[in-house]
């Protein structure tokens, strides 16, 4: 993949959805919610802080995380979809 986040920021691959169904009600794809849950893809080298010193990442490339719904921007590389957020949009890693 061609693409190196800037600063504190993280590339993450959206978990897929499994698709359910229940009975014989079909839910469009417009009304299902989207996964909030990703595997990290890339990470930036970190921001600088006040005295200019690079802050180290606490995310690492391979870790599963949550995130807002709302959170980051969708992008597509390489017909694959992609989501861009800082760090401290990741609320918690998956162990």
């Amino acid at each position: 993949m061609a693409l190196e986040p800037l600063a504190d920021r993280v590339v993450i691959k959206p978990k897929e959805e499994v698709e359910e169904k229940v009975g014989a009600i079909i839910i469009p794809d417009t009304a299902k919610e989207k996964p909030a849950e990703g595997k990290v893809v890339a990470i930036g080298p970190g921001k600088k802080n006040d005295d200019g010193k690079q802050v180290a990442m606490t995310v690492k490339v391979g870790d599963t995380v949550l995130y807002g719904k709302y959170s980051g921007t969708e992008v597509t590389v390489e017909n694959e979809e992609l989501v861009i957020m800082r760090e401290s949009d990741i609320l918690a890693v998956i162990e």
